[in-house]
């Protein structure tokens, strides 16, 4: 659900609504009942919220939104848009809850709406956000954030950073960690087997030979010639203005960004509203909104469903590319006599 006083609540119960979603996933809401039961009667939804206790008690139905609740006792009365200690506990509560069914097996996938990392510091939780606190839970060593849109699939060395501080995270370790991971996506969960990477420059025209800066020199260009040289197709840096454009084109598969507005600018300006943003590197698949909380709009009936419809359908798509692959590597069964 994400933080209960976002609109978190408000974009699950619209995109549990979509007649496609309800056909191509079974969805349990890990989160509040009864803010779930509130928010559905406030938009006048045509959905019954019902209570489940286990993930197996979950039936196909339509018009249905089965909410596994783990909060004990239930969450009390709050302030929309607004944080606090008592919503950012709770969101904290509903990825652990995830996780762990994820881990467990019991389900396929976990899909975040948003939390405010205001709201999980005051509860005492000292994580940047969801993609952190999922690598500590699952104990996993290397993950970054990718986010898909439209035909861009995009990998950050860096994202929330001051512009400032660049210079000093733009390692040759971390572009590297960033091509490991993007190939790892492509591979792993889109089925691509030699996946093409396009590695973007950092200063205009690739530094024009150290005209324009020495970081391609310097760190980059050894970053991608490493990936290379480990048999990964990694382009060595372009620039940045015409990189974009052929990857919207297909001549590549996926892309590493230096920095957050260097690839969010390009995909937003193609995909705006329905990006999803995708966590690599977790033993367990986890897609995301890539949005806030908006705390200025909740309850007013106005958040768009569009990235939560996206990120479900992204996660099912994955799943079952997952579920075919391994049925090929099993092959036909023989019966032994």
């Amino acid at each position: 659900m994400g933080d209960p006083a976002g609109i978190g609540p408000e974009v699950i119960a619209k995109a549990l609504s979509h007649p496609r979603l309800q056909t191509l996933c079974r969805s349990i809401v890990i989160g509040s009942l009864p803010v779930m039961e509130r928010t559905v009667k406030a938009l006048r939804l045509k959905l019954r919220v019902c209570r489940i206790e286990d993930h197996a008690a979950l039936l196909p139905r339509r018009g249905t939104v089965a909410v596994l609740d783990p909060l004990d006792p239930p969450l009390r009365t709050f302030r929309l848009g607004r944080a606090s200690a008592e919503t950012g506990a709770a969101s904290v509560t509903f990825i652990k809850k995830a996780v762990e069914l994820a881990q467990l097996g019991c389900i396929d996938g976990m899909v975040t709406a948003p939390i405010n990392k205001e709201a999980i510091h005051m509860a005492g939780c000292d994580y940047p956000g969801h993609t952190e606190l999922l690598a500590d839970l699952t104990q996993t060593p290397e993950s970054g954030m990718m986010i898909v849109g439209g035909p861009l699939r995009i990998m950050f060395v860096t994202t929330h950073v001051a512009i400032r501080d660049l210079s000093s995270l733009l390692t040759q370790a971390n572009i590297e960690k960033a091509i490991r991971l993007a190939h790892l996506a492509l591979t792993t969960l889109f089925g691509i087997k030699r996946p093409k990477i396009g590695v973007a420059a950092l200063n205009p025209h690739a530094g024009e030979h150290g005209l324009f800066g020495d970081e391609e020199a310097r760190v980059i260009l050894p970053a991608a010639r490493s990936a290379q040289q480990q048999g990964i197709l990694a382009s060595d840096p372009l620039p940045a203005d015409t990189l974009f454009g052929k990857a919207a084109k297909g001549h590549y598969d996926g892309l590493v960004a230096l920095y957050h507005d260097q690839g969010l600018i390009p995909l937003k300006l193609v995909s705006f509203g329905t990006c999803v943003n995708l966590t690599v590197g977790l033993p367990i698949l986890r897609t995301s909104v890539d949005h806030g909380t908006a705390f200025d709009i909740v309850g007013r009936g106005i958040a768009d469903p569009g990235s939560l419809v996206e990120a479900m359908k992204l996660a099912a798509t994955i799943t079952q590319t997952r579920t075919r692959r391994r049925h090929v590597k099993k092959g036909p069964s023989r019966r032994v006599t």
